[in-house]
């Protein structure tokens, strides 16, 4: 009955997309470079739909002029159809794209085949995805600018911004990763860095007084590129989401320096916090360093300094720190890079009054968005990408997860 259906459909859409004579628009028409193109006939184009294939007659025109620079001819049916360049329909390359984004590009193959009775091959959900993918990278590159140049209102709420911001390696064919230094054995990369930056909202906490985020109110913004780049990127979608007219705002990550300097440079007025956890894991560092494994001793240490952590008196555990190095010289040195760690992020680490005040302490959402936005679709077994087709599938994810893709699709004009 599907296969009737669609049967039907197919003939249904081919007399409906034909009714219009080819596109006709007289003897001659204006080529778009500002010549004269002649008719010269009508010619036909197989083109894949959702519902099937549909045989698309199309009146063609020749500009001599353009002629000479590209070679093609002007065919204005296909630029109302927004299918210059490819034989599939707007409607089949929003699914293809979307499979495609969501899962490995033969396992969408394979799902369209069997939930939509569409059947293409893997190379074209891979091509599909990755144009759409670039385009959506190309409008939202539009956005930015717009943003920052003030031509784009941004979203009025009430409620407290968080800015939180992480990074994971992506594994990339050998020639992305050439000369550049990582954790191999012989001092290489397999990886590109992906940084991940999320913003979302919190209006309440719940009965014991931890704050409760907003549903529905994370969005993501992401790339292969440089910090720079980067935090031009996260700046521009936290004004979006109303940086500017927010009177509490909150930037939450781990240790790393890149992320200090983006919300140094970018957000200087929020409230920073180093994740809780990840703090506490560098004092786990230190005990390991110091006592035998599992020792009480270690243990005791622990307990200890994540007490004082915990009541923000980071100075009290710099002190710890500096006393177990003074005790220990074969370890002063990697003693000394942990308490500067703490030292450098003291004003950071206030978590009794960061707690007090009904705020996160903890950058999980954005840890997990690297999980669900890069690592649950490029990070997958076997998987090797270029920089443009991660960049392209990222960009399509974080629309998607995001709760934007019926929004951007309405702008979208792709061009194959």
């Amino acid at each position: 009955m599907r296969a009737s259906m669609l049967q039907v459909g197919s003939v249904l859409l081919g007399q409906l997309l034909n009714s219009d004579h080819g596109g006709y628009q007289g003897p001659r028409m204006p080529c778009g470079h500002h010549h004269q193109a002649h008719f010269v006939d009508y010619r036909t184009k197989p083109l894949q739909t959702v519902l099937g294939r549909v045989a698309l007659r199309r009146a063609y025109y020749h500009c001599a002029t353009c002629a000479d620079t590209d070679g093609r001819g002007v065919i204005p049916k296909d630029r109302e159809l927004d299918i210059v360049g490819t034989s599939f329909s707007p409607g089949l390359r929003r699914l293809m794209a979307r499979t495609g984004g969501q899962e490995p590009f033969d396992a969408a193959r394979r799902d369209l085949a069997e939930l939509a009775a569409v059947s293409v091959d893997t190379k074209a959900v891979e091509r599909i995805t990755e144009a759409v993918g670039t385009t959506i990278e190309a409008l939202n590159h539009t956005e930015r600018t717009a943003i920052v140049t003030a031509t784009v209102h941004p979203i009025v709420s009430a409620a407290r911004l968080y800015i939180a911001m992480d990074g994971t390696g992506v594994p990339c064919v050998p020639r992305e990763t050439q000369g550049r230094t990582g954790k191999q054995s012989d001092g290489g990369a397999k990886t590109r860095e992906a940084k991940l930056g999320c913003v979302f909202t919190q209006t309440t906490v719940d009965v014991q007084g931890y704050p409760l985020r907003d549903p529905r109110s994370t969005t993501y913004v992401g790339a292969i590129e440089t910090a720079q780049e980067f935090g031009h990127r996260l700046h521009a979608e936290a004004r979006r989401r109303g940086l500017t007219r927010q009177s509490e705002v909150v930037v939450l990550g781990d240790g790393a320096p890149w992320i200090w300097h983006l919300a140094q440079q970018y957000f200087p007025a929020a409230v920073h916090v180093v994740d809780l956890y990840h703090a506490r894991e560098h004092l786990g560092d230190v005990a390991k360093l110091v006592f035998a494994p599992h020792s009480k001793e270690s243990k005791d240490w622990v307990a200890a300094r994540r007490t004082e952590l915990d009541e923000g008196e980071v100075d009290a555990i710099i002190a710890a720190i500096k006393e177990l190095a003074a005790h220990a010289p074969r370890l002063r040195d990697e003693l000394r890079q942990q308490a500067e760690y703490f030292e450098t992020n003291t004003l950071r680490m206030c978590y009794k009054y960061f707690r007090a005040q009904g705020f996160f302490v903890g950058s999980g959402v954005v840890e997990a968005g690297c999980k669900t936005v890069i690592g649950h679709r490029l990070k997958q077994s076997g998987m090797r990408w270029t920089v443009a087709g991660a960049n392209a599938v990222i960009a399509l994810r974080c629309q998607l997860l995001s709760d934007r893709w019926e929004e951007v699709w309405s702008r979208l004009r792709f061009a194959a």
